[in-house]
Order: C-alpha cells, then sequence, then structure tokens
C-alpha cells in the first residue's frame, strides 16, 4: 500500500503553542446538511439561476436538469470520498495537497478562500436589489435604487450568527433552507395539479428544445447553465471539525445535498414546464410574467409574497453558509501560518474563529457597497458571481485530480477504479463545459463573450492566482513548513503533515 507512516510536523510548527480551536462535535447531520443545502441557495437557483438554461433546452429543461444532477454527483462523490479519509476545516485545500502536492494545496487554498470570502457580498448584493425592486413595484415612491440598507441589515445577521459559533450559523441556515425548500416544492405542487391533463413525461425527452437548438444541443447546452446551480454542494467539508463523526457525516451531508437538492431541481423545473407549456418555456425568464414571481402573481394571488420572502431567505442563508465556509478555511490558513495567524483565534466562549468572522463582514460591507455603488447592484452581483464560478469550477477539477491522486499514491488498497478514477474523469468533463461558459470563451455556439466589466472577471481571478503563485514561492524559500502543513489533518493523533518531495518520508 502506497502510503506514507505518520510524520511529527516540522519543527518549525511546533514553535507556536497549541491554541484552543473550533468546538468538537458541536453539530449533527442535519445542520451540516444544511450547511450545504443552503451553500446552493436552491430558492435563488430555482427562480434566478436555472431559467437561463430554458433559453437552450426550452420544456426539455428538466431533462437537462437530470442530467446536471447526474454530473455533479460524479464531483460531489470524490468531495465525499476524500472528506471521509480527511476530516478538516482545510477541506478542498487538504484535500488537494494530499492527493497531488502540498504547493497545489497552498493555490488551492488561496483561490478559495477568495472566492468564499466573496459569497457573502454576492448574496448580499441580491439580497438588496431583491428587495428594493419589489417594495419599488408595490409601492412606488419607494426608492428602486435604495438597495443598500437592505444588504447591511443582512450582513449584520450573518455577521451576528458567525460570531455566536457553529450552532448559531447552523440552526439559522438549517431553518432558512427548511422554508425556502417547502415554498418552492408546495408552489411546484400546486403547479403540477393546475396543469392536470397537460402533465407529461415529454419534457424528459429532447422533442420540446428551444426553437434554432438541434435536440441533443439544447439540452446539453441548458444541463451545462444548470451545472452552476448546483455550486456549493461541497460546503458541509470545511465543518468537519466541528462536526460529530465526521468522516460520516461530511460524506452523507455532501451526497444528500447534491441528490436531494438535485430531486427538488427536478419536480420545479417538471412542475413549471408543464404548467406554462413546455412549447414556451424558452421565453421564459427571471423577472415579468414569464418568472417563478409572475406565474405566482398571476395565477395564485398572494402566494408570489411566500416566492419573494423564499428568494430574500435564499440569500442570507447562502451568505451565512459562505461565510461559514470562508471563516473556517481562513482558521485553517490562519492556524499554519499562512495567513496571519490572528485568523485562527477563537472566542474564548463560543469557540467561533472570531477575527476571521470580523475580517469577513468586513470584507463583506466593503465590497457589497464599494461595487454596489461603483456600478449598480446587479451589475456588480454579475461580476461577483462570475469571478467566484470561474474559480470554485478550477476547484471542482483539481478536486477530482486530487480524489485520483490520493488513492492512487496514499490509499491504493482503498482504490476503486470506478469510484476513484474514472468518476474524477467524468466530474472534469462536466465542469470543463461550465468553466468555459462562465469565463465567457466561446468554445461553444451557446457560450456568449462577456461584456465589460463583467470581463474583469477572467483577469480578476489571474492578478490572485498571480499574487498566491508569488506568494508560494516566498514561503517555499523561508517558511516551506507551512505550505507542507497544509496537508495536516488536525482530528488526526498524531497529524500527519507531507514531507517534501524527495525526502525520505514523503509519498
Amino acid at each position: 500500500m502506497a502510503t506514507t507512516q505518520p510524520s511529527q510536523p516540522p519543527q518549525s510548527s511546533l514553535s507556536h503553542p497549541p491554541a484552543p480551536g473550533l468546538r468538537r462535535e458541536a453539530v449533527g447531520l442535519r445542520e451540516v446538511l444544511f450547511q450545504s443545502v443552503t451553500s446552493m441557495a436552491p430558492g435563488a437557483a430555482i427562480a434566478a439561476s436555472i431559467p437561463a438554461g430554458a433559453a437552450f433546452a426550452g420544456g426539455s429543461l428538466p431533462l437537462s436538469v437530470l442530467i446536471a444532477l447526474v454530473a455533479c454527483l460524479f464531483t460531489a462523490s470524490c468531495v465525499a470520498e476524500l472528506a471521509r479519509h480527511l476530516p478538516a476545516a482545510g477541506s478542498v485545500s487538504v484535500y488537494a495537497a494530499s492527493g497531488l502536492h502540498p504547493a497545489v494545496g497552498f493555490v488551492v487554498a488561496w483561490g478559495y478562500v477568495f472566492v468564499e470570502a466573496l459569497v457573502p457580498t454576492l448574496l448580499l448584493l441580491q439580497l438588496g436589489f431583491t428587495t428594493a425592486t419589489t417594495l419599488h413595484q408595490e409601492w412606488p415612491g419607494y426608492p428602486a435604487d435604495l438597495w443598500w440598507p437592505w444588504a447591511l441589515l443582512g450582513a449584520a445577521i450573518i455577521g451576528l450568527a458567525g460570531l455566536y459559533g457553529v450552532r448559531a450559523s447552523a440552526r439559522l441556515g438549517t431553518v432558512l433552507g427548511v422554508f425556502e425548500i417547502t415554498v418552492f416544492v408546495l408552489f411546484a405542487f400546486l403547479l403540477i395539479g393546475k396543469a392536470a391533463g397537460h402533465n407529461t413525461v415529454s419534457v424528459f425527452g429532447t422533442g420540446h428544445v428551444a426553437a434554432g437548438q438541434s435536440a441533443l444541443g439544447g439540452v446539453v447546452a441548458g444541463s451545462v447553465y444548470t451545472v452552476l446551480a448546483f455550486a456549493g454542494f461541497e460546503a458541509a467539508a470545511p465543518l468537519a471539525e466541528e462536526a460529530r463523526d465526521p468522516r460520516r457525516t461530511v460524506r452523507r451531508a455532501v451526497l444528500g445535498a447534491t441528490i436531494g437538492i438535485g430531486l427538488v431541481y427536478v419536480l420545479t423545473t417538471y412542475a413549471m414546464s408543464v404548467y406554462f407549456g413546455p412549447d414556451k418555456l424558452s421565453g421564459f425568464g427571471t423577472t415579468g410574467a414569464a418568472s417563478w414571481e409572475g406565474v405566482a402573481r398571476a395565477s395564485f394571488g398572494l402566494f408570489w409574497v411566500l416566492v419573494f420572502f423564499a428568494v430574500v431567505n435564499s440569500t442570507i442563508a447562502n451568505a451565512n453558509a459562505g461565510l461559514v465556509v470562508s471563516t473556517r478555511t481562513a482558521f485553517a490558513l490562519g492556524r499554519i501560518g499562512v495567513l496571519p495567524r490572528a485568523l485562527a483565534r477563537v472566542h474564548p466562549r463560543h469557540r467561533s474563529p472570531v477575527v476571521a468572522v470580523a475580517a469577513q463582514t468586513v470584507v463583506a460591507v466593503g465590497a457589497t457597497l464599494g461595487l454596489g455603488l461603483a456600478y449598480d447592484p446587479t451589475t456588480a452581483f454579475n461580476l461577483v458571481a462570475t469571478v467566484i464560478v470561474i474559480v470554485v469550477v478550477c476547484v471542482y477539477i483539481v478536486t477530482n485530480l486530487a480524489c485520483a491522486g490520493y488513492f492512487l499514491r496514499r490509499r491504493r488498497a482503498d482504490l476503486r477504479p470506478v469510484r476513484h478514477l474514472l468518476f474524477p474523469l467524468l466530474g472534469i468533463a462536466a465542469f470543463v463545459p461550465a468553466l468555459l461558459t462562465a469565463a465567457g470563451i466561446p468554445a461553444f455556439s451557446f457560450v456568449s463573450k462577456l461584456t465589460t466589466p463583467v470581463s474583469y472577471a477572467g483577469p480578476i481571478a489571474g492578478v490572485w492566482t498571480a499574487a498566491g503563485l508569488l506568494l508560494l514561492a516566498v514561503l517555499w524559500r523561508r517558511n516551506r513548513a507551512a505550505v507542507l502543513a497544509t496537508a495536516q489533518v488536525h482530528l488526526d493523533d498524531p497529524e500527519e503533515v507531507l514531507t517534501e518531495p524527495g525526502s525520505p518520508t514523503a509519498p
């Protein structure tokens, strides 16, 4: 078996006395599951993300969603397998460091902490313009551009939840997640009931794609846009050091969230397709009469209020989940000295990474107001979303590679060719088109070039990555132990740290 024996951490890592860590065994499967669920933001995805695929798949959008679910399960399986063996707050960075190389783990950590720090900004922007637009629509006297107070309110909510620790954040996420799912599932059944004799399984075929699209091409294009609605399924992994029985709990949460929310997506797209009309769904969007809120207003009276609250609720829940991920990742990097060690400081009572929470709140408020006021909240949202998707999809691709590398190099006896080699390959194949689509690289006919300022997303991601590579080079020369420590699994005793490649204990 090609494994390394546990070794003592490098001496430099022992120069800092152990500090109090995160609260162990603080949350169970339910809370960890909803960490992934709310990070996927199902309410916002159903109303504002998945409809983008209708322009290509038309009434066959349910088939596109089903294909996207299967495709995302390949990567979710890889994350689940790695989480079972490497339960760590550093999550994807630990996976990359252990499966590929500590330097790769550092680069993944650098990118992941960056985009996860932007997730609250993304959702606070959406919270602001969604609330302001709706209030202006109902009461014209309310200024449509007075969006920022709602964003600040959302920032206060998630900041306080983060300060009070993982139990408060997880319970908030669970309550909000249950509400948004309940609203859209109930709405779906109302639509199915009202569709009556128009219910048909033909929407799971290729016969209703949008005009001008080939049968297969329209469905595939729709699935590429739908894949992006699954982003966040891995968000349970950073809770490994605070979950009960993490090796089992995180694995079940990642797979459960992907399958469960995927089926909710299938149900809701089916319901809207058969109600709205499969051959008209290509005109379905995110605003106006041909949208979830528009249909609710026209056919179900005040039910639109519940849909509105479900979407608003989804933004707060997703921002809360993003704060949990970003602060746990920052905590893990501060603990090993890659980022300032102050980020690993925890509250003496709540055991929350209090400095990381404060830093995340400042970043979220600053970026939300700065970008939202410099452009407008909708444009800022599109820019931030594009940056996040580009980097997160790259992280998913690397995680698939890390899964194969980990079981080939370090757990050969546990290697299962289908699960650990074929699934990673299929996961990469599923996310490469999504990456090209998000980056606006016209490798396929359905990919549109990005317009300014959204086109700045690629350069922003590139500059951040270049800065990370520069920092990596400096650390590799001056504090190599910190980079090698990216692979630490702090729940293990003794801690296992990858040694420098080429050394006697190197994998």
